[in-house]
């Protein structure tokens, strides 16, 4: 396909848009290295655990691992679609996810090598519900998007990798970092890059919430989709946390799951409740 003409000399650059703050947030912001982190501290942490804290640490650390490599592998379908349709200011924002989502690959495997001494077989902490979701329904939505360009396909690639893969997976683990190192002040250097990831993350999410509103204002007949949808990846989600919890005859750290699963549900909530107003017409943009 030949070009005819190009965005940038035909009527330049919507600068106000909400999806070119986020380019400015991400341009600012989004530039960390993760081999810049200190993990000494880290490192003499990971030896005072008891061995049942580390292996819920691992058990955390191989679902972030996994979960990133996954969408760093998966994502390019979304972001080709959205060139397609010549949104630019979209898809420039969106050439910052790969960046970013390789980093988080990055900063998780520097962990599990340099802190955790490179431990093996980290695939049996990936319990059914963790599955159907990043090693099924992620790759299969999003590669879906390679022949069917409709905002129904769009949708639902959205809606599994920025509101249950990011939005409630990603999120309700980054509590369970925090909970746990945060509460103990232990391991500095992977509190810090959990902190980069979360902020990298929450922009990723905010241009999700933008995209599921933006096709919906457009097509409101879509929502019955997009409530099924939401509701059936839910439960999987959720059980994701139990099945965790259940791996454990005394969980450590004093973690407790219904602390969890009501952090899921209250995370979902809140986007589904912004989604819903593009019913009436409204699109908002959290940046």
């Amino acid at each position: 396909m030949t070009h005819t003409t190009f965005v940038t000399i035909a009527r330049g650059l919507n600068r106000n848009s909400g999806v070119m703050r986020l380019f400015e947030k991400a341009k600012r912001l989004g530039i960390w290295n993760p081999s810049d982190l200190d993990f000494q501290q880290d490192q003499l942490d990971w030896q005072n655990f008891s061995e049942q804290e580390r292996l819920v640490i691992l058990h955390l650390v191989s679902m972030f691992q996994a979960g990133e490599e996954a969408v760093t592998v998966d994502l390019l379908p979304l972001i080709q679609v959205i060139a397609s349709e010549g949104r630019l200011e979209e898809e420039l924002y969106l050439t910052t996810f790969l960046w970013e989502e390789a980093k988080h690959v990055d900063f998780f495997r520097r962990f599990l090598d340099e802190v955790a001494g490179a431990p093996a077989d980290l695939g049996r902490f990936a319990s059914a519900s963790y599955q159907s979701i990043v090693y099924e329904e992620l790759p299969k939505t999003l590669e879906a998007l390679r022949l069917d360009h409709s905002p129904a396909a769009q949708l639902r690639a959205s809606i599994v990798y920025n509101m249950i893969v990011e939005g409630v997976l990603a999120e309700t683990g980054y509590h369970a970092f925090f909970t746990i190192l945060e509460r103990n002040n232990k391991m500095p250097g992977v509190r810090k890059g959990i902190s980069l990831l979360k902020q990298d993350e929450s922009r990723h999410i905010a241009y999700g919430i933008y995209l599921i509103s933006r096709i919906i204002q457009a097509d409101p007949s879509l929502w019955m989709q997009l409530e099924e949808t939401m509701n059936a990846l839910l439960t999987p989600a959720v059980q994701v946390i139990g099945e965790i919890f259940a791996s454990y005859e005394v969980m450590p750290f004093g973690l407790q799951e219904d602390e969890f699963i009501q952090y899921a549900i209250g995370q979902f909530s809140r986007r589904f409740e912004r989604i819903e107003k593009a019913r009436g017409g409204i699109v908002e943009f959290e940046d």
